[in-house]
């Protein structure tokens, strides 16, 4: 199955099956912020349609919304707690085990951006999968890994979401 399909398959589901939809949503986020299975999960992009599912099915914006924010919440503070508890196993695991450079970086990285480095890290696709786990290596307090965790995913929840869910709209109106 590629992508497309993929794609129009789930956001088909949601639109046949909306009381399933938050449940989805978060998978789908908590997925995408999950070290490494975001780099195999084209989660984005269906989150991006399911957007624009919010106004032309059952869907309403605030509980889609909350959902992908706790997905993604979630998938950060596992990410996070992999690094934090298993730091000398996680980088015997690939992609770490063949560039060990990278948790050097990520010291240099979180010494010099601290949170802010966990917030900006959402937003940068390669970077969203081991932000966290990174952070938990280099042992961040918790305390400041989970407010830029929450502040962050709230912000990305709404990026993702609301060009369908406000902009289609916006656009159908002009035309």
């Amino acid at each position: 199955m590629d992508f497309a399909t993929l794609i129009q398959s789930v956001t088909g589901f949601i639109s046949n099956h909306p009381h399933l939809a938050l449940g989805v949503v978060f998978l789908l986020a908590f997925g995408e912020s999950l070290a490494f299975i975001s780099l195999l999960l084209p989660a984005t992009v269906i989150l991006l349609a399911t957007g624009a599912l919010i106004g032309e099915s059952e869907l309403t914006f605030f509980p889609v919304w909350l959902a992908a924010t706790l997905g993604a919440f979630f998938g950060d503070w596992v990410s996070w707690w992999l690094g934090y508890r298993y730091s000398h196993r996680v980088m015997s695991v690939w992609p770490l085990s063949r560039k060990p450079e990278l948790i050097e970086r990520g010291h240099l990285f979180f010494a010099r951006w601290g949170a802010w480095g966990v917030f900006i890290g959402r937003f940068f696709g390669p970077l969203r999968a081991v932000v966290p786990l990174i952070a938990g290596v280099c042992t961040m307090p918790a305390h400041k890994f989970q407010l830029a965790n929450a502040l962050s995913a709230m912000v990305w929840a709404f990026g993702i979401l609301a060009p369908g869910a406000l902009g289609l709209p916006w656009l159908a109106a002009l035309f």
